[in-house]
This record gives structure tokens, sequence and C-alpha cells, in this order.
């Protein structure tokens, strides 16, 4: 089951938590906000994607909105004199009718972040890399920066071919069942012209932690 579940879920209040942390009144409300996260989430991943974007947390409490991004590149969020973050909390608060604080956080490892990892494969599958030096470079450049295991797995019509295929690269270990184990997973398609759709997925392990840490 650890090959099928996602690791992300499965250690939610254990070595993961919640992108979206709130509670809502009923059903109807729930829908409603959770609809929002989701196009609020995918407007910041869109316009933050050359600044090396992982992550956005939602949160609201007592009526407002407070909103995380962890970026690998924050000079590019920020700009000069901070116009460039002022700029996306107004686009964000045109968006959702409300105010927002916006917090914009350093990713101190971007090399044991697994969604970037993912995204620098899937860029450079759609611009025609050899996928076989893009495992290794990625996987190999995962290790240097400490990690315990990494896995990368492509599938799909991988070079323009006829059949779907899959290429996969192990190094180290990844316990993918073993909950105390922090596994960082990413799953980010490649979108290209010849192929279609090719689907990278990145498991990365960093370290052992005590469940409830």
């Amino acid at each position: 089951m650890g090959q099928k579940v996602n690791p992300n879920v499965a250690r939610l209040a254990l070595t993961h938590n919640w992108l979206s942390r709130w509670i809502a009144k009923d059903d109807k409300k729930y829908r409603e906000l959770l609809l929002e996260d989701v196009k609020t989430r995918r407007l910041i991943m869109d316009r933050l994607r050359s600044a090396g974007v992982s992550k956005v947390y939602i949160e609201r409490p007592a009526g407002k909105i407070k909103i995380n991004v962890q970026v690998a590149r924050p000079g590019m969020v920020i700009g000069r004199g901070g116009t460039g973050v002022e700029e996306l909390r107004r686009v964000l608060e045109e968006k959702i009718g409300q105010k927002i604080s916006l917090n914009i956080e350093e990713i101190k490892s971007p090399d044991l972040n697994a969604y970037l990892i993912a995204r620098g494969v899937a860029d450079q599958i759609e611009k025609r890399f050899p996928v076989k030096r893009a495992l290794f470079q990625a996987t190999d450049r995962v290790m240097r920066a400490g990690a315990l295991g990494v896995k990368v797995l492509i599938s799909g019509r991988i070079g323009g071919r006829e059949i779907a295929r899959k290429e996969k690269q192990v190094r180290g270990s990844v316990p993918t069942s073993t909950l105390r184990a922090a596994i960082d997973f990413a799953k980010v398609d490649a979108k290209t012209s010849t192929a279609g759709v090719v689907g990278v997925k990145v498991w990365i392990h960093k370290k052992e932690e005590k469940i409830g840490e």
C-alpha cells in the first residue's frame, strides 16, 4: 500500500501539515471555502512559477485570511521595495474580495523539496532534454543536498514513442510505508508537444521523526 497511497496524506499530523487550516460552520460553507482555496492556490502557483513556488498554506482565523507562500527565490516575488508582493496581495484581494495577510517564506534547501525537483525534471522533459540524464542529475542533486534517499519516476510516452513506458531511478533508502520517515512527495505533469502529458513523481527521504513532534 505504500506505493499506492500519497505519502504526504498518510503522514498528515505526523510529519506533515494541512495546506488549508480552517473550520467551516456547515457543509455549504466548507465547499465554498475549499473552492476558493483551490482557485487561490492555483493563481499563486501560476504567477510565481519562475520564483520556484512549492507550497501555499492558507489559514482563516476569526474572519481573516493568512496566506504563507514558500518559494526558492523570494527576491523575485518581493521585488524592488516590496512592490512585487504588494501587487500580488492586490490581485489576491480583488479575487477573494477580502483583506489578506500575505507572507513570503524562503525554502532553506530547494534541492530537498520534492515539488521543486519534480518541476525541474518536468521542465527538462518539456524542453526535450534526455530523460535518463535528467533523472541522474535530479537524484544526484538531492543526494548531495543530504537526503537519506530519493526516487524519481517518469511515466508516459517518453521521447515521443507510441507505447507508454516508465523510467525510474532510486538512490538510498525510501521507506514509503514507515510513517515516522519524513517522506516528501510531489507529482507534476510535463506537457509536451509530441508526447502529450508525461507524469513525474518524486519521493525524497529527509530524516526520521518521532510521531507527534
